[in-house]
């Protein structure tokens, strides 16, 4: 077999992997899932030493979410409940991961994004971050060899930021905008000494 030595040959998932800036030992929930693979592939980064729960909203996404982990052999435990009612103890998660690429939040009314949001916040440890990535419509060139969404989703306007900074998230952020997707970081305040 011929191999280009100009072909691009990188892991699909090597951008969310390292946006998301997951580590060995880390403790992560993951929060809606478009895509199977790429929840996996972030997954896979904690080791045996760290957690990886997936909170679907509903059986068909939990479904999605146990293939990509299956297909990676990655171990996921995997929940089914709302995005406003974790099944995890306060303080008990360093990194949570939002997968908006299915509009799971723009879905919500702003009631419910608000209560989810600080639901998060919830079961994040002091100086614990939430990224949501979201999904992005391509233009130039990109729009013609990758088509994408139409649309942005929730995580890429400018409400997701105001959402998780009035809602338990100290310092937020648009990190970047590339290859169709988004990613929003927020970080829970550390508790102040006395």
């Amino acid at each position: 077999m011929f191999l280009n030595p100009f072909t691009r040959r990188t892991d699909p998932h090597l951008l969310a992997v390292s946006m998301t800036g997951v580590k060995m030992g880390d403790r992560v929930a993951f929060v809606g899932c478009a895509h199977g693979g790429r929840l996996a592939a972030v997954a896979a980064k904690v080791g045996l030493s760290g957690r990886a729960v997936a909170i679907m909203p509903d059986a068909s996404a939990a479904e999605l979410a146990r293939k990509g982990a299956e297909q990676l052999g990655v171990l996921v435990e995997t929940e089914v409940a709302p995005p406003a009612a974790l099944p995890l103890e306060d303080g008990s998660i360093d990194l949570a991961v939002v997968d908006d690429t299915g509009d799971i939040l723009g879905q919500m009314s702003a009631d419910e994004r608000a209560a989810s949001v600080r639901e998060l916040a919830r079961v994040l440890r002091p100086g614990g971050r939430v990224i949501l990535f979201g999904s992005v419509p391509r233009d130039g060139l990109a729009k013609l060899l990758a088509p994408g969404p139409a649309r942005r989703s929730f995580a890429a306007t400018s409400d997701a930021n105001q959402t998780l900074a009035a809602n338990g998230f100290g310092i937020v952020r648009t990190l970047a905008e590339r290859d169709g997707l988004v990613f929003v970081e927020g970080i829970k305040p550390r508790a102040k000494g006395p």
